[in-house]
């Protein structure tokens, strides 16, 4: 994740965000310890492959958590710096990579520094438009010419799906929660997780865009079936069986070419590219 203030390059965290990934979760086990966790980490490593630079290109991971993604990136080959306003999650990226405080918002990295920035977690906890805007040009300011840009979200749709799954939607006072996310895209962060923002596809394509990012696309990371591992998780305690994650990780898979399908993941994943120079070339 990665929200943080302007105040002399110091992160000042929202108190629901400081709170939650400082004291209440574990960010490190989020995508290993569930199925639909496992499913969003194999998703995004198998996206992020089809753009990346040959390594040892220089990777810039903002809001970057606790390493989790440049772990493999590191295993791949790439040169990775990773930036969180958390200090708890900083402590424990520094095994894994080159790792400070930062803000999404406030690089303190060079112009034209690297060839790809990861924005994986900022987008979603900065709920003002103007704060994911100034997020954006930070990371177009130090991409270089034709450098790669990743951005996830979550889905304006996520927790109708997630909460079916836990069986709870029906309940008066999480329906009405969710009936909000819903209209505004916002998440106030009094309950459950933290203050949020929920993209919609297009919207995210457009904010990418409006940064000045070419050749952007944009993904369903887990696909339509991600719930039914939820459900089966919550309802048996149980992990799912191997053929059904294996089924719905093609579900994912097949799903891509049908942009009516994007509402149905939990997260997308939009890819582009920094105004000019050539693109690098992109891995198999």
């Amino acid at each position: 994740m990665g929200d943080g203030g302007r105040s002399g390059g110091e992160a000042q965290l929202a108190e629901s965000i400081a709170r939650f990934y400082g004291e209440l979760y574990d960010e490190d086990a989020r995508l290993t310890s569930s199925a639909d966790g496992r499913l969003e980490l194999m998703r995004t490593q198998e996206l992020l492959r089809r753009f990346l630079p040959a390594e040892p290109a220089r990777v810039l991971d903002v809001g970057g958590g606790t390493g989790v993604h440049a772990r493999w990136l590191v295993q791949d080959g790439y040169r990775v710096d990773l930036v969180d306003p958390v200090p708890r999650h900083v402590e424990q990226a520094a095994r894994v990579c080159d790792a400070t405080l930062g803000d999404a918002r406030k690089l303190a990295a060079a112009d034209a520094s690297y060839d790809v920035v990861q924005l994986l977690g900022p987008l979603y906890h900065l709920p003002d438009p103007q704060d994911r805007k100034q997020a954006l040009a930070e990371a177009v300011r130090v991409l270089r010419p034709g450098g790669l840009l990743a951005a996830a979200a979550i889905n304006r749709y996520a927790s109708v799906f997630e909460h079916t799954a836990y069986a709870q939607l029906h309940r008066e006072r999480l329906t009405a929660s969710i009936a909000s996310i819903l209209a505004t895209a916002v998440h106030d962060g009094r309950r459950g997780f933290t203050v949020a923002y929920f993209h919609r596809a297009e919207e995210l394509v457009g904010e990418l865009e409006d940064a000045g990012l070419t050749d952007v696309r944009v993904f369903a990371v887990e696909g339509p079936a991600w719930s039914l591992l939820k459900a089966v998780e919550q309802q048996t305690g149980q992990p799912p069986g191997e053929d059904l994650f294996a089924a719905a990780l093609t579900a994912a898979r097949l799903a891509e070419p049908y942009p009516e399908l994007l509402a149905a993941a939990s997260h997308l994943l939009a890819v582009g590219r920094a105004p000019g120079g050539a693109a690098p070339r992109s891995g198999p």
